[in-house]
């Protein structure tokens, strides 16, 4: 029988072992008692089943037995020699560790897989519900949602927790550089005197954040990422006749195409390849060549490619010849181009291939291309060789202005957060968890207010809202704010590249911000924010475009 220790050893691993918030770690514990697992050690030794009947996310569920198993299998490794010809099996809790322990210990590390799961954000796409939706909110955490969701179409390689840590850092320095010009703060802020020198720098929303790059954190979506044996040698492929006049002579090699592997996300599966190519009249030839060695890419939806060569000799320009054509996948050529610029590859060709699934992937398939196109460039610099720094990494949003103050306080507009220290010296980071958490509170309903007033009332016959309630319908007015802003961001994303989808992204958002009071007067208020004004601010799929 389950005791309260064993309930107090179970919330600790959820909430501090596997970092998930107090109120879902809740949900999880009740969804587990309903099926009789009341204890770390009942669900280690229960079936996967049985654990995936409480927590419908089956990955999720396995990957709770799993931590629950490595907590038995810790305790007894601590516990076992205690006392000569201790029982292994004991079902004695482990003693509680105090708050010191637990910081010294650390919590139970996560996977990539697992820690951006954790930081998963509600989205409700009905349209309908948006449109005749009102939400109250005050400007900071809206910022913060913009950015969210705008990185995710414009710099789409980055993980959610990139995404919430970029999108704090750009809350934090717009909140900072508001309250000095309303005489809040006064002085130079951390970055202006220069705590960030020497640091890579992004735009997100016109601003200009310092950033840390997150060297091998590999992150996979929803994606599965194919297995060697599903094609005959991802490696290296061997095109076939036939061969172009250069490589015509007996002793001359065949061309050796390297593969990535392939990726499938909703049906929709791409695969790149790469080859050495030293002029342009080759790219037809070896175009040619692979579609007779790989029948099955006649078939595909989209056969996109790009190729970048030194200058020819004689020419008066140092630039690299380059070409791209995306077969109907929009922008899939120019992003080959700039992959290809950030690897300085040249004298080169790749060839990106896509068989459609039926569904719209939105900015996943931005992420999905440059995966594969990076793993073919990589894989053929390998072979050869040759050094190349690739682009796209994962980011942290630095924390400059904890940084100077060596303090443990959040950045402006993000409430008391813990900061961490990554293990560069002296590098503090916007963490995303404390990000989510702003998010996850920060946005009501509008007429929630009014409803309070109403429950105070005892005239009135309204049952007070509890907790719970609150929580969910905070909930519903993030996943309804990130909806509209996904809507947005979506039907301009094809239309407009990059940097002019961030240059509008701060405009759009002033559109709709809520309405404060001017000065100081107005600093931290809630407002009304309409999602229908959002809405209207989507390319209009007919007629003549508005202005933005």
């Amino acid at each position: 029988m389950a005791t309260p220790q064993d309930l107090q050893d179970l919330i600790r691993l959820l909430t501090v072992g596997r970092k998930i918030p107090m109120l879902q770690a809740m949900t999880q514990i009740k969804a587990l008692q309903a099926v009789e697992l009341r204890s770390i050690r009942q669900i280690a030794e229960s079936t996967l089943e049985t654990v995936q009947s409480a927590i419908k996310d089956d990955k999720a569920a396995k990957t709770l037995q799993n931590a629950c198993k490595a907590a038995i299998k810790r305790g007894a490794a601590e516990g076992g020699s205690n006392k000569r010809g201790a029982s292994s099996s004991t079902t004695t809790p482990p003693a509680k560790r105090t708050k010191n322990e637990l910081f010294m210990k650390g919590p139970v590390e996560m996977t990539p897989q697992e820690l951006e799961a954790s930081l998963d954000l509600p989205l409700i796409m009905d349209e309908d519900k948006i449109r005749h939706t009102v939400i109250e909110t005050n400007r900071a955490p809206l910022v913060l949602a913009f950015a969210v969701e705008l990185l995710r179409f414009t710099m789409p390689e980055q993980p959610p927790s990139s995404r919430l840590s970029l999108g704090q850092a750009v809350v934090s320095a717009n909140s900072r550089s508001k309250a000095v010009s309303l005489g809040l703060q006064k002085g130079p802020s951390a970055d202006e005197e220069g705590w960030g020198e020497g640091q890579p720098r992004v735009k997100v929303m016109g601003r200009e954040i310092a950033v840390l790059k997150r060297s091998g954190y590999e992150w996979n979506g929803e994606e599965k990422v194919g297995d060697a044996d599903e094609k005959e040698d991802i490696k290296a492929e061997s095109a076939e006749p036939p061969i172009h006049p250069l490589f015509a002579s007996p002793s001359a090699p065949k061309p050796i195409w390297t593969t990535s592997q392939p990726i499938t996300l909703k049906d929709s599966t791409f695969i790149a390849r790469s080859i050495h190519m030293s002029h342009p009249s080759e790219r037809h030839t070896l175009m040619r060549s692979l579609l007779a060695a790989h029948p099955d890419l006649k078939t595909a939806s989209h056969n996109a490619w790009a190729y970048r060569l030194k200058p020819s000799e004689g020419s008066t320009s140092n630039r690299p010849r380059e070409e791209s054509f995306d077969d109907g996948e929009t922008g899939c050529g120019e992003l080959m181009l700039k992959i290809m610029r950030e690897t300085n590859a040249v004298d080169t060709l790749v060839v990106m291939t896509r068989w459609f699934g039926g569904t719209l992937l939105g900015p996943d398939r931005w992420r999905l291309m440059r995966n594969v196109v990076t793993s073919a460039l990589t894989e053929r610099f390998r072979k050869t060789g040759a050094q190349v720094t690739l682009g796209g990494e994962a980011l942290w949003g630095l924390d400059l202005e904890a940084a100077k103050n060596k303090a443990t306080v959040g950045g402006y507009g993000s409430g008391t957060q813990m900061h961490e220290t990554t293990g560069v010296v002296g590098m503090q980071i916007h963490r995303p968890e404390a990000a989510r958490r702003y998010l996850m509170r920060s946005f009501v309903m509008a007429e929630e207010k009014e409803e309070k007033v109403e429950a105070k009332s005892p005239t009135r016959g309204k049952r007070h809202k509890t907790a719970k309630m609150l929580e969910a319908e905070k909930e519903e007015a993030l996943g309804l704010l990130l909806g509209a802003l996904r809507m947005l961001f979506d039907s301009w994303a094809d239309h407009l590249d990059a940097a002019e989808l961030d240059r509008r992204a701060w405009g759009w958002y002033c559109a709709v911000r809520p309405n404060v009071e001017n000065g100081v007067a107005g600093w931290g208020n809630k407002g009304a924010v309409k999602l229908e004004e959002i809405l209207g601010l989507r390319r209009p799929t007919n007629g003549e475009m508005k202005s933005s």
